[in-house]
């Protein structure tokens, strides 16, 4: 039994049960373990010092638990991060992309954690350091930078860091000529600023004590941050918040959507004292998302049942839907994804049959044309510019076998000119692997596309060990793209395998529908009928086979550990959100009003009470056999909280019948990310990738 010699003798933590007798719509029901959501949460992501000494105490002995039984597996852990390593350019730097006189990037120094933001003159000369994440991160145990913005004017950038891993970052200002920063900083934002016109202030988005963004504010340059000017506030809190601008830069643009419904509201860059402008009032569940060019709004949108979405135009003044036509007709089975507005092109993203694709359509005469690629699997990435008057667009090719391609393409020529590919240091023969498209038949007649990626030599007999890996909510699309970690396990003998299950866009909107709410299971069931493929066409046996996900990725893992148990070897759950109902239940939450369409309310609908009781793992936990386990926590994590996979691990610890390990690790300096820095975060990787191994005596 794998991990049974490190286990021995040693006691997995036991959480004490604290029963809590809860009543909803006259349903009875006890949590044992709700002691361990900490009544301070919204203090604990601001400093992690206050978290109740109980709840550090049984998170700590987690910790050292999971720890001592991979022990053993230290060597093997050094190993994959150093071939994990070995495929990373260090030094590495991205296509510079040109504003004006200027052109701007990111660079890596040899051994850095964090990148360089770096510019260049345009037509040739020396790089200049805006920003240096190496140096900024010094001082403390986690850091991410979340915008690092340039003014129009070029002297000077508003840039946001978070150093708890909880997602609140804090705004400076630096400038460039000088390379200082203003002595005041903007904390508890969402971490995005828009530049007005002018370059003497910007547009940012605040979050409220329960970690929602909900208030927009404009920062006058040299003013005192308290004194900022609310310009918008969201009164529900159903609702996210974002701020950006539109491509020529004319004006900004705050979004309001949850996952189903959206409005915009412009205010011209060039005036910030404007009152902004509402586009269109909301109506549920109709989206929308705007970008303009020449005077016309170019809006992508699912209005008028286009359910894979079309685009329609309207005046720049426009504030009503009645204004609104048609220039992309919606077709049933084209999910349009994004779009891009330049002066003389319109330029869009999207799926066809489960594959992407670039269209790009000419303003003059609408001639259309698109970029496409040959391969089995592939990722797009549309990268867009800085600059509006062009006809020069930036995208990325990449699949499972083949590395990252950065791209400019002329939308007049037809030009693709190669500008990079990544590099892997230690080598890589894209030869030497396999990449396929296969469907996997699910119960109700659906076929379910699965990507695989597997060495030439790998034998195809049953007997090779398989990671299953699949998300399947909010629409997300997991792309078919390189990933140079996923090789550690690949050269190893593993086959790695995607499952593009319901709950995703893979397969258009109507994918994304019937896997959500009221149809939630088909998640599941998708990914248990991906299992039973790759087993009935002898890529895999059941016990052979690894599955992972994370964050609604880790839901999918508890759900399909209670009703499947059997056909998974092992199971990797990273911050996985397992305690769907409490969490639904509980509005205080960040996430809870905001995802109601997506999941249901059970507070104020008994029927999407019982539905949602009716999977969500936490509270389906049963007296049977489950698969080893390895799950993975962020004390700090906003979207998931830690508390929900630590009540997971230790219901399963007490009911579970069998002797398999059930490992639990808590980030106690992170967030829903894990580890920050690109070789920090090896570690957790290599940490997943060896109870992989192991459990599949691999290693």
């Amino acid at each position: 039994m794998p991990f049974a010699t490190a286990a021995a003798g040693r006691t997995a933590p036991e959480a004490e049960r604290r029963p809590l007798e809860l009543e909803t719509h006259g349903i009875r029901r006890t949590d044992d373990y709700a002691w361990l959501r900490a009544p301070n949460w919204q203090e604990v992501f601001k400093d992690p010092r206050v978290l109740d000494p109980a709840i550090r105490s049984h998170l700590d002995a987690e910790n050292a638990y999971q720890a001592a039984i991979l022990e053993p597996l230290g060597s093997l852990r050094e190993a994959l991060i150093a071939e994990m390593r070995g495929r990373i350019k260090e030094d590495d730097s991205s296509v510079p992309a040109s504003d004006g006189e200027w052109s701007y990037g990111v660079s890596y120094r040899q051994g850095a954690e964090y990148p360089r933001f770096v510019r260049y003159p345009r037509h040739g000369g020396e790089p200049t350091v805006m920003l240096d994440g190496e140096r900024e991160a010094a001082d403390v145990s986690y850091f991410s930078l979340g915008d690092v913005a340039h003014s129009p004017d070029h002297a000077r950038i508003a840039w946001s860091r978070d150093d708890k891993g909880s997602e609140y970052y804090a705004i400076s200002v630096r400038e460039l000529e000088t390379g200082e920063d203003a002595e005041t900083r903007i904390e508890d934002t969402s971490g995005s600023v828009v530049w007005t016109a002018r370059s003497d202030g910007f547009f940012y988005v605040r979050m409220d004590a329960n970690h929602r963004p909900s208030r927009v504010f404009y920062h006058a340059l040299g003013s005192d941050p308290a004194g900022d000017r609310l310009i918008y506030e969201e009164t529900d809190s159903g609702f996210f918040m974002g701020v950006s601008e539109t491509q020529p830069g004319e004006h900004a643009v705050i979004h309001v959507h949850d996952h189903q419904t959206s409005e915009a509201w412009l205010i011209p860059l060039a005036n910030p004292a404007a009152e902004p402008r509402l586009l269109a009032p909301r109506e549920t569940a109709v989206e929308y998302d705007v970008d303009e060019a020449n005077g016309t709004l170019y809006i992508l949108t699912n209005a008028d049942g286009a359910r894979d979405f079309k685009i329609a135009t309207a005046p720049v003044n426009s504030s009503s839907r009645d204004e609104w036509a048609d220039y992309v007709p919606h077709e049933d089975g084209r999910l349009i994804l994004d779009h891009l507005a330049l002066k003389s092109h319109l330029v869009w993203l999207e799926r066809r049959d489960g594959l992407p694709r670039i269209v790009v359509k000419r303003f003059a005469d609408g001639a259309e044309h698109a970029i496409a690629f040959a391969e089995e699997a592939y990722s797009l990435g549309l990268g867009g510019t800085y600059e509006f008057d062009t006809n020069t667009i930036r995208f990325t090719y990449s699949s499972p076998t083949t590395p990252t391609q950065t791209f400019d393409y002329d939308l007049e020529s037809r030009e693709r000119r190669l500008l990079k590919t990544q590099e892997v240091p230690s080598g890589h023969d894209p030869d030497a692997y396999v990449t396929r498209r296969i469907l996997a038949l699910a119960a109700d007649g659906e076929s379910v596309p699965v990507t695989l990626l597997y060495a030439k030599d790998t034998p195809l007999d049953g007997s090779a060990p398989l990671m299953l890996y699949g998300y399947g909510a909010y629409g997300i699309t997991i792309p078919a793209s390189f990933s140079t970690n996923v090789l550690s396990l690949v050269d190893r003998g593993f086959v790695y395998a995607t499952a593009h299950i319901r709950g995703g866009k893979d397969k258009g909107f109507r994918w994304y529908e019937a896997g959500r709410r009221e149809h939630k299971t088909n998640t599941f069931t998708d990914f248990i009928a991906a299992a039973d493929h790759l087993v009935a066409e002898g890529f895999t046996r059941y016990d052979r086979i690894v599955a992972q996900g994370g964050s609604a990725g880790g839901m999918l893992m508890g759900a399909v550990a209670n009703l499947a148990p059997e056909k998974f070897g092992a199971i990797v759950a990273a911050v996985p959100f397992v305690d769907v109902l409490n969490t639904m239940l509980d509005d205080t939450l960040p996430l809870t009003p905001p995802e109601w369409p997506e999941w249901g309310n059970p507070i104020a609908s008994e029927e999407d009470f019982r539905r949602i009781a009716a999977y969500s793992p936490y509270d389906n936990v049963e007296a049977k056999r489950y698969p080893a386990m390895l799950v993975l926590a962020g004390l700090t994590d906003p979207r998931v909280t830690y508390w929900e996979p630590a009540k997971w691990v230790a219901k399963l610890r007490e009911r579970k019948t069998d002797g398999n390990v059930i490992l639990f690790r808590t980030n106690m300096d992170a967030g829903h990310a894990g580890a920050s820095g690109r070789f920090n975060r090896l570690e957790e990787i290599a940490l997943i990738h060896a109870f992989s191994l192991h459990a599949m005596g691999k290693a």
